[in-house]
């Protein structure tokens, strides 16, 4: 009988493991709302290797366009700093991410802040993005809050004694043209950072900063 009882916990352990697996890629129950639509998004690979789900326009040509109507990324819903993720925090991983942006679109646009200021003749796109959360799970398994910003502790840490985690920053961005409003571009990005010792750990910017450089990356090859 306590065969058996151990053949039980031991099945509802694995099965409490392997249906809580991180993913690689937001899920659906995951988006913001930041996007106008979230039809047709595709899993494909980036060129430094991580999972996104994209959906790109047939006829987008990058090399088509010379100016880029960029602001800034936002921090969306409105930022609820916590215990492991503070306000400074935040605001640190946004003004490395705008300056990243910024250097990668300056490489081979022109960048403006608004519509207004784009030049009279220039063939201009705007991109929109957010940061749409950031937070630490344990590693391996599934977590199921993304607002207010949080790190869910799953039932199994307990059974496993698991306590790494992993950080994790969600991004979502849109391309339109400028002039007709047509979209050209979605990307829903799942980055992953440094692994943390233990659930207690804080998140800090430079958790994120190498992960953020291979985002960078990929943004410069969607954009070639």
């Amino acid at each position: 009988m306590k065969t058996i009882y151990k053949w039980l916990v031991c099945i509802a352990v694995c099965s409490l493991l392997i249906a809580g697996c991180t993913t690689k890629v937001t899920e659906k129950d995951q988006f913001s709302g930041f996007l106008p639509s979230y039809d047709g998004l595709q899993q494909v690979t980036s060129p430094s290797g991580h999972a996104v789900l994209r959906w790109m326009a047939p006829d987008f040509k990058p090399a088509s366009y010379d100016t880029v109507v960029f602001d800034r990324l936002q921090i969306y819903p409105a930022p609820k700093p916590n215990e492991r993720v503070n306000l400074q925090t935040l605001q640190e991983i946004q003004a490395f991410a705008n300056d990243s942006v910024n250097s990668v679109l300056s490489q081979k646009y022109q960048v403006v802040r608004t519509v207004q200021l784009v030049p009279n003749g220039a063939r201009a796109m705007i991109m929109r993005t957010a940061i749409t959360g950031v937070t630490a799970s344990n590693e391996g398994m599934r977590w199921y809050e993304i607002v207010p910003i949080a790190a869910v502790v799953g039932a199994t840490e307990a059974l496993t004694g698991h306590r790494t985690q992993d950080t994790e920053l969600y991004v979502e961005a849109d391309f339109v043209d400028a002039v007709s409003g047509k979209p050209l571009a979605r990307v829903v990005r799942k980055i992953f950072g440094t692994t943390l010792k233990n659930d207690s750990q804080e998140i800090t910017a430079n958790d994120f900063k190498a992960a953020i450089r291979d985002t960078m990356r990929d943004l410069q090859a969607l954009l070639k």
